[in-house]
């Protein structure tokens, strides 16, 4: 994700880009550049991802931080950026979206359709972290109880864990440019999730942009699930992601909402035949006569 939003950036004139670079192998692998265009940081010993970010941001006009809700840390880097520099949702818009079970009360009660409705004739059921990404420690149950006893277990060994119906349908994923007063769906996208034989989930990536929005009878509902979820979660903005199930009967039903960029950029830009980091960074003008 990081290199395909840096390859979109780098296409655009006038900018110099600083990227944060780790020791993990192949962090260090960046695209292609002109020289002087981009340099590179890393942490210093010791230093934690929020004060690493804090101490970058003064020196720069925008921050675009990419980094999962998972234990807060979304929020936090948020934060320490401050919404003058932040690109992307502002605080609010985070903090719902980081709590899987609040996001979902939130959604439903504003009339969309979440797996919330499907409690009383569940025959499955799902518990996974409150604020998890990826399909990390996610478990899929054929019986009540056995869910009830896996969610009391996380919970009380400290875990932060939610328990919802189990939707079956084609799982599938929406990519949103969003910002004030409109919202655009830039993209269907097709979840590869995995489910073992002890009902664990493992995520296997995403096929971007499968559905043609102009002629598929599913892309004006899928539409207006975009825009009912920015009218219910204000301050979604810049890159954003909805993960849903279209379900045989009901149609979409939301799981849960990405406030940031998600793995279905890579590849979307070109895709769309768009610089969608550069529509992105258009949200966010610079005073006049200033240059990122």
């Amino acid at each position: 994700m990081r290199n395909a939003v840096l390859a979109d950036l780098l296409r655009l004139p006038d900018l110099r880009i600083t990227c944060t670079v780790c020791e993990r192998p192949g962090a260090t692998e960046l695209p292609a550049h002109a020289p002087g265009r981009l340099g590179t940081v890393q942490r210093e010993p010791g230093e934690n991802a929020v004060r690493f970010i804090a101490r970058l941001a003064p020196a720069h006009d925008h921050v675009w931080v990419i980094a999962p809700e998972t234990g807060g840390l979304l929020g936090r880097l948020q934060q320490a950026v401050g919404s003058p520099r932040w690109m992307g949702c502002n605080a609010p818009a985070i903090a719902a979206a980081s709590s899987k079970r609040a996001c979902l009360l939130v959604l439903a009660a504003a009339g969309l359709a979440t797996p919330l409705a499907f409690e009383a004739a569940a025959t499955r059921w799902v518990v996974k972290p409150d604020d998890g990404a990826g399909a990390v420690d996610t478990r899929v149950h054929q019986d009540h109880g056995l869910a009830l006893a896996d969610l009391a277990h996380r919970r009380e060994t400290g875990l932060q864990a939610t328990l919802e119906p189990w939707v079956d349908g084609e799982a599938l994923s929406l990519s949103l440019l969003s910002g004030p007063g409109f919202v655009q769906l830039l993209a269907v996208n097709r979840q590869q999730i995995e489910t073992d034989a002890a009902g664990a989930l493992a995520y296997r990536g995403v096929l971007i942009d499968v559905l043609d929005l102009q002629r598929d009878p599913r892309a004006h509902r899928l539409r207006a699930v975009a825009r009912d979820v920015v009218g219910a979660l204000p301050g979604l903005h810049g890159l954003v992601g909805i993960d849903l199930v279209w379900h045989a009967r009901h149609g979409p039903v939301v799981i849960e909402v990405n406030p940031r960029v998600t793995c279905a950029y890579v590849g979307l830009s070109a895709a769309l035949q768009r610089n969608l980091a550069a529509e992105v960074l258009a949200l966010h003008p610079l005073p006049q006569g200033q240059h990122a």
